[in-house]
């Protein structure tokens, strides 16, 4: 099945035998147990990391509803199954547990989205990383101890692409996770191209209201169930509610990705060409990787973070506010929000700057948020700080 229709019917095998149409909500904390024995065998089965048992026992071991938006994930995404969290970072932390041995290290692609550099860089998980920005860089980076190979395309916020199938050679038997957040599935999978994990802050375009709070990992099964061990034993499981809204969104993910690109592709183009704008960064489509530029770009207004800070506070109709892929446009600062806790240097050799937005497009009408833009490039003063 081609996206459209995997997107409006994944994760819905068992509608027909349930006698539904929308997603059921199971919002049992415990399952009534019949029969000892059996329960003992499904709860060893879900402790080692089963999809699924006769009996889910607790819902920090399965739900159903959580079940249904994996397997719709891992249909998208072309992976044999996908495992569901209360956030990426959650679900991102997981990964780096599940796949990191002691001692741990790991090889991450700069830039981030800047809470995933955050991490890394703390070494708060007791994993040490190196650094590199381009796959030739990748071997000399690798370590006999290095357990995952971490990136992000198009990047976070510089919207800078990457050749996965590049770094899966270059990694070699190491591991490789791709953060598809802003690609989407509708424009990008990862595991067609070697990628062993699929990352997706579900809390963006998959979500795509602004309403929900997710994080998913698609992967083959083995590693799936090293995931659900990380998740039963972490408590970082989602809820079901958050489920089913996720669930119902998947349906309308394709159309809502296609006409924010659309306008997204117009406002690149004229951002490139308005005098108060010094560059704008959007991706560029190989059709191979990738398959659309997409709706998040970036653009650098003339006058430093004085001058962006006043785009911001005249914008009526965009919203100045972190996240993206929700149905309103929405921008924001990364140099002072979403990446303020990167190194200092390391903003500055990656060109985020204090004078750079991101912006992601909604689908509001591509004339109306034009003459926001418009309107608030004006108000920038003559002469701001750069």
């Amino acid at each position: 099945m081609e996206t459209d229709t995997r997107a409006v019917h994944a994760g819905r095998s068992d509608f027909r035998a349930l006698t539904v149409h929308a997603p059921p909500i199971d919002l049992s904390t415990t399952y009534p147990i019949s029969d000892l024995e059996e329960a003992i065998g499904d709860l060893d089965a879900l402790a080692a990391g089963a999809c699924a048992a006769r009996n889910p026992i607790y819902a920090r071991l399965h739900n159903p509803t959580v079940a249904r938006f994996e397997e719709a994930i891992a249909e998208l995404e072309h992976t044999e199954e996908a495992v569901a969290f209360a956030s990426a970072m959650a679900a991102l932390t997981a990964a780096l547990l599940a796949a990191c041995e002691q001692p741990r290290h790991v090889v991450a692609f700069r830039p981030l989205y800047g809470g995933t550099d955050h991490l890394l860089a703390s070494n708060l998980l007791g994993i040490d990383v190196s650094w590199v920005r381009e796959p030739d860089e990748l071997p000399s980076a690798l370590r006999p101890e290095t357990g995952l190979v971490v990136l992000e395309t198009p990047q976070n916020p510089t919207l800078g692409t990457i050749d996965i199938e590049a770094v899966v050679s270059a990694a070699g038997d190491v591991p490789v996770l791709v953060d598809n957040t802003f690609a989407t599935p509708v424009l990008q999978n990862p595991a067609l191209h070697g990628a062993a994990y699929v990352l997706h802050s579900a809390t963006k375009f998959l979500g795509g209201h602004g309403d929900v709070l997710a994080g998913v990992v698609a992967t083959s099964a083995e590693r799936a169930a090293r995931l659900r061990q990380v998740r039963i034993l972490t408590g970082a499981v989602l809820h079901p509610v958050a489920a089913y809204l996720l669930h119902r969104s998947l349906p309308t993910l394709p159309a809502r990705v296609r006409v924010a690109q659309a306008t997204a592709s117009i406002l690149a183009e004229r951002l490139s060409r308005h005098p108060r704008v010094t560059r704008v960064l959007y991706p560029e489509a190989d059709g191979r990787q990738l398959r659309g530029p997409g709706s998040v770009l970036a653009f650098e207004v003339d006058g430093g973070r004085e001058a962006a800070s006043a785009v911001l506070r005249a914008l009526e109709l965009v919203t100045p506010a972190v996240s993206l892929g929700a149905t309103d446009t929405l921008v924001q600062h990364p140099a002072g929000l979403t990446h303020r806790l990167v190194d200092d240097q390391a903003k500055a050799e990656l060109g985020i700057t204090d004078g750079l937005l991101r912006l992601s497009v909604g689908l509001e009408d591509v004339e109306d948020l034009w003459g926001d833009l418009v309107q608030a490039l004006a108000s920038v003063p003559v002469g701001a700080a750069a």
